[in-house]
C-alpha cells in the first residue's frame, strides 16, 4: 500500500530539530514535500542540498483556505499512489497542531500515512509569554474560526496568522467585543534565534509589525467589565445579586412575584417599538432578558432547573419545528410553514387537547384573547366566508347594543358591548390587524393629542376645566395636523 510519511519541522530555526528527523531529512535522495516553503528549518537544509517542493502556489490560485487544503491533500494522495517509495510531506511545527492537510490525510483511506513527530511550538509560546495553561487557553486558528467560539476569559492564541489580511480579520473580529486599547501580544518565530515579541493595542494589529506562517496572536483574559455584553457575565450578575451578600429585593422575588413586572416590561418594549425609538428597545429588550435571566436563577436557587434548561427547551423546539431548515423537509411558502408548526407542535406536545380553544393564556387581555380564539376556531372552518358578512353582524351587533341601553339591564347591556369589542376582533383578524396592538396605538394617539391641549391651555394660562368642548376641539385638531 502507498505511504506518506508526515514530519513536523517544529517552531523555529534547526537546531531545535530532533537528531533521528534531521537525519531522514538530509539522507533523503528523493523530493521532499512541503505546505510551505516559508520556514527557517527549510532554509538550512537546502543549503545542504536537501530538495523541496512547495504547495505555496496554491495559496495564491485559490480563494479559500479550504480549498488550499484539499488540493494539496489530493495533490499528495496522487503521487503517493503513483510512487513507489514512501513519499515525505514536511509541515511547520508539529504535525497534529493546527495541520489541516495532515487531519485530511489521516481521514482518507486511499494511502497509508504515519505522522513522524516534530515539535510542537506550544512549549515555547508559553514560556515566552509566561502563561501557564493550566489556567485555561483557547488555541484557534486565525484563517477559520468563529467570533461566537471565543472564550475572552481565558487565554486566546491565534494561530496561522500568515499575512495581514488575516491579522485584519483577527482584529476586526476581536473589536466587536475588546476596546481598540486592549493590549494583544504578536509572537514570531516563538523560542527560535529569530523569536521577536512586540505587545501593541488591538486597533494596531495589522499593521505592527511583518507576519509570516510562523506569527501567533496572543490575547490576554479580559476583566469582567469588559464583558458587560456577553451572556455569562449577565448569567454572574444575576446570580450575584440572588447571592450571599446580593440585594435584598433581588433575594426575596418569587415566580408570583414578578408576574406583573414582566407584563409592564413587555407593554414598555411595546410602546418603544410603536415609538421607533432604537435605544429604548435596546434598554426594554435588556429589562425583558433580565426577567427571563431572573426567573431562571430562582429556579436554579430553588432546585428545579437552570437557565440552561430554558435555552436547551427552545434551542430544541426551534430545531424540531423548523425541519425546512435543519433537517430536509421542503416547503415553498410561509402558509406551508404555518401549517407545519402547528402538526408539529401537536407531535411535539402530544394532541392531549380537549378542544380547539385550547392553549389561549388565561391571563391574556380580553382583546387579545377573542382575537386568538376566533384565530383558532377558523383554523377548522369556523369563519365567515366573506369579509362582507362581518360588516353586517358588525351592524347587527350595533344595534342590539342600542336596544339593551334602552330596554335592558348592564349586565345585558355589557354582554352586548362585549359583542361588539368580539365582532370587532374578527374584523381586525381578517385583515391581518392584531386588535391589541391597533387598539394600544389609538391610545398612544390619544395621549399625544390630549397632552398637546394641555399644553395649550398652561401656555395662555387657563382653566382647562372651564373651557368649553368647542374650545378644546380646535385644539385638537390643531394637533392632528401636528402628526
Amino acid at each position: 500500500m502507498s505511504r506518506i510519511e508526515i514530519i513536523g519541522l517544529g517552531a523555529g530555526d534547526v537546531d531545535q530539530l530532533p537528531l533521528g528527523i534531521y537525519k531522514k531529512l538530509t539522507k533523503s535522495d528523493t523530493i521532499i514535500y512541503t505546505r510551505t516553503i516559508d520556514h527557517p528549518v527549510i532554509e538550512s537544509l537546502q543549503e545542504e542540498s536537501v530538495h523541496f517542493e512547495s504547495f505555496d502556489a496554491m495559496y495564491e490560485e485559490e480563494e479559500q483556505f479550504g480549498m488550499v487544503y484539499d488540493r494539496i491533500t489530493e495533490t499528495l494522495i496522487k503521487y503517493a499512489r503513483n510512487s513507489d517509495e514512501t513519499l515525505i510531506y514536511t509541515v511547520p511545527g508539529h504535525p497534529m497542531l493546527a495541520e489541516k492537510t495532515v487531519q485530511l490525510l489521516l481521514e482518507q483511506t486511499e494511502v497509508e500515512v504515519k505522522v513522524v513527530g516534530g515539535q510542537s511550538y506550544l512549549d515555547d509560546l508559553f514560556t515566552s509569554l509566561r502563561v501557564d495553561p493550566i489556567e485555561g487557553f483557547q488555541f484557534t486558528d486565525g484563517t477559520s474560526f468563529n467570533r461566537s467560539d471565543l472564550d475572552y476569559r481565558h487565554h486566546i492564541i491565534f494561530c496561522q496568522v500568515y499575512d495581514r489580511f488575516i491579522a485584519s480579520d483577527v482584529k476586526l473580529a476581536l473589536l466587536e467585543d475588546l476596546p481598540p486599547d486592549y493590549k494583544v501580544t504578536i509572537i514570531e518565530a516563538a523560542g527560535s534565534e529569530q523569536e521577536r515579541i512586540i505587545t501593541v493595542p488591538l486597533e494596531e494589529l495589522d499593521r505592527s509589525m511583518e507576519v509570516s506562517n510562523l506569527t501567533s496572536v496572543y490575547v490576554p483574559p479580559a476583566p469582567p467589565t469588559t464583558l458587560n455584553h456577553t451572556f455569562n457575565r449577565l448569567r454572574e450578575i444575576m446570580a450575584t445579586l440572588r447571592g450571599p451578600g446580593g440585594c435584598p429585593w433581588d433575594q426575596k422575588q418569587t415566580y408570583e412575584s414578578l408576574r406583573e413586572y414582566t407584563i409592564e416590561e413587555v407593554y414598555e418594549l411595546i410602546d418603544a417599538i410603536d415609538a421607533e425609538d432604537d435605544e429604548n428597545i435596546i434598554e426594554e429588550l435588556g429589562d425583558i432578558l433580565m426577567h427571563v435571566m431572573l426567573y431562571g436563577q430562582i429556579g436554579e436557587d430553588d432546585g428545579y432547573f437552570t437557565i440552561d434548561d430554558v435555552i436547551r427547551s427552545i434551542t430544541e423546539k426551534m430545531i424540531f419545528r423548523h425541519p425546512h431548515v435543519f433537517s430536509d423537509t421542503k416547503v415553498n411558502s410561509v402558509e406551508e410553514v404555518t401549517r407545519n408548526w402547528e402538526e408539529l407542535k401537536k407531535e411535539e406536545k402530544g394532541d392531549k387537547r380537549k378542544s380547539v380553544l385550547d392553549g389561549v393564556p388565561k391571563h391574556l387581555p380580553s382583546l387579545a384573547k377573542a382575537y386568538k380564539l376566533q384565530k383558532k376556531a377558523a383554523k377548522v372552518g369556523f369563519n365567515w366566508k366573506d369579509v362582507k358578512d362581518i360588516w353586517l353582524k358588525l351592524e347587527e351587533e350595533l344595534n342590539e347594543v342600542q336596544e339593551a341601553i334602552e330596554t335592558k339591564t348592564i349586565n345585558e347591556i355589557e354582554d352586548e358591548f362585549g359583542d361588539v369589542l368580539f365582532v370587532l376582533a374578527n374584523l381586525t383578524r381578517y385583515y391581518k390587524i392584531n386588535p391589541e396592538i391597533a387598539l394600544n396605538r389609538a391610545n398612544q394617539k390619544f395621549i399625544s393629542r390630549f397632552t398637546y391641549i394641555e399644553k395649550q391651555f398652561e401656555k395662555k394660562n387657563a382653566d382647562m376645566n372651564k373651557a368649553t368642548l368647542e374650545e378644546m376641539d380646535v385644539y385638537w385638531n390643531q394637533a392632528k395636523e401636528r402628526e
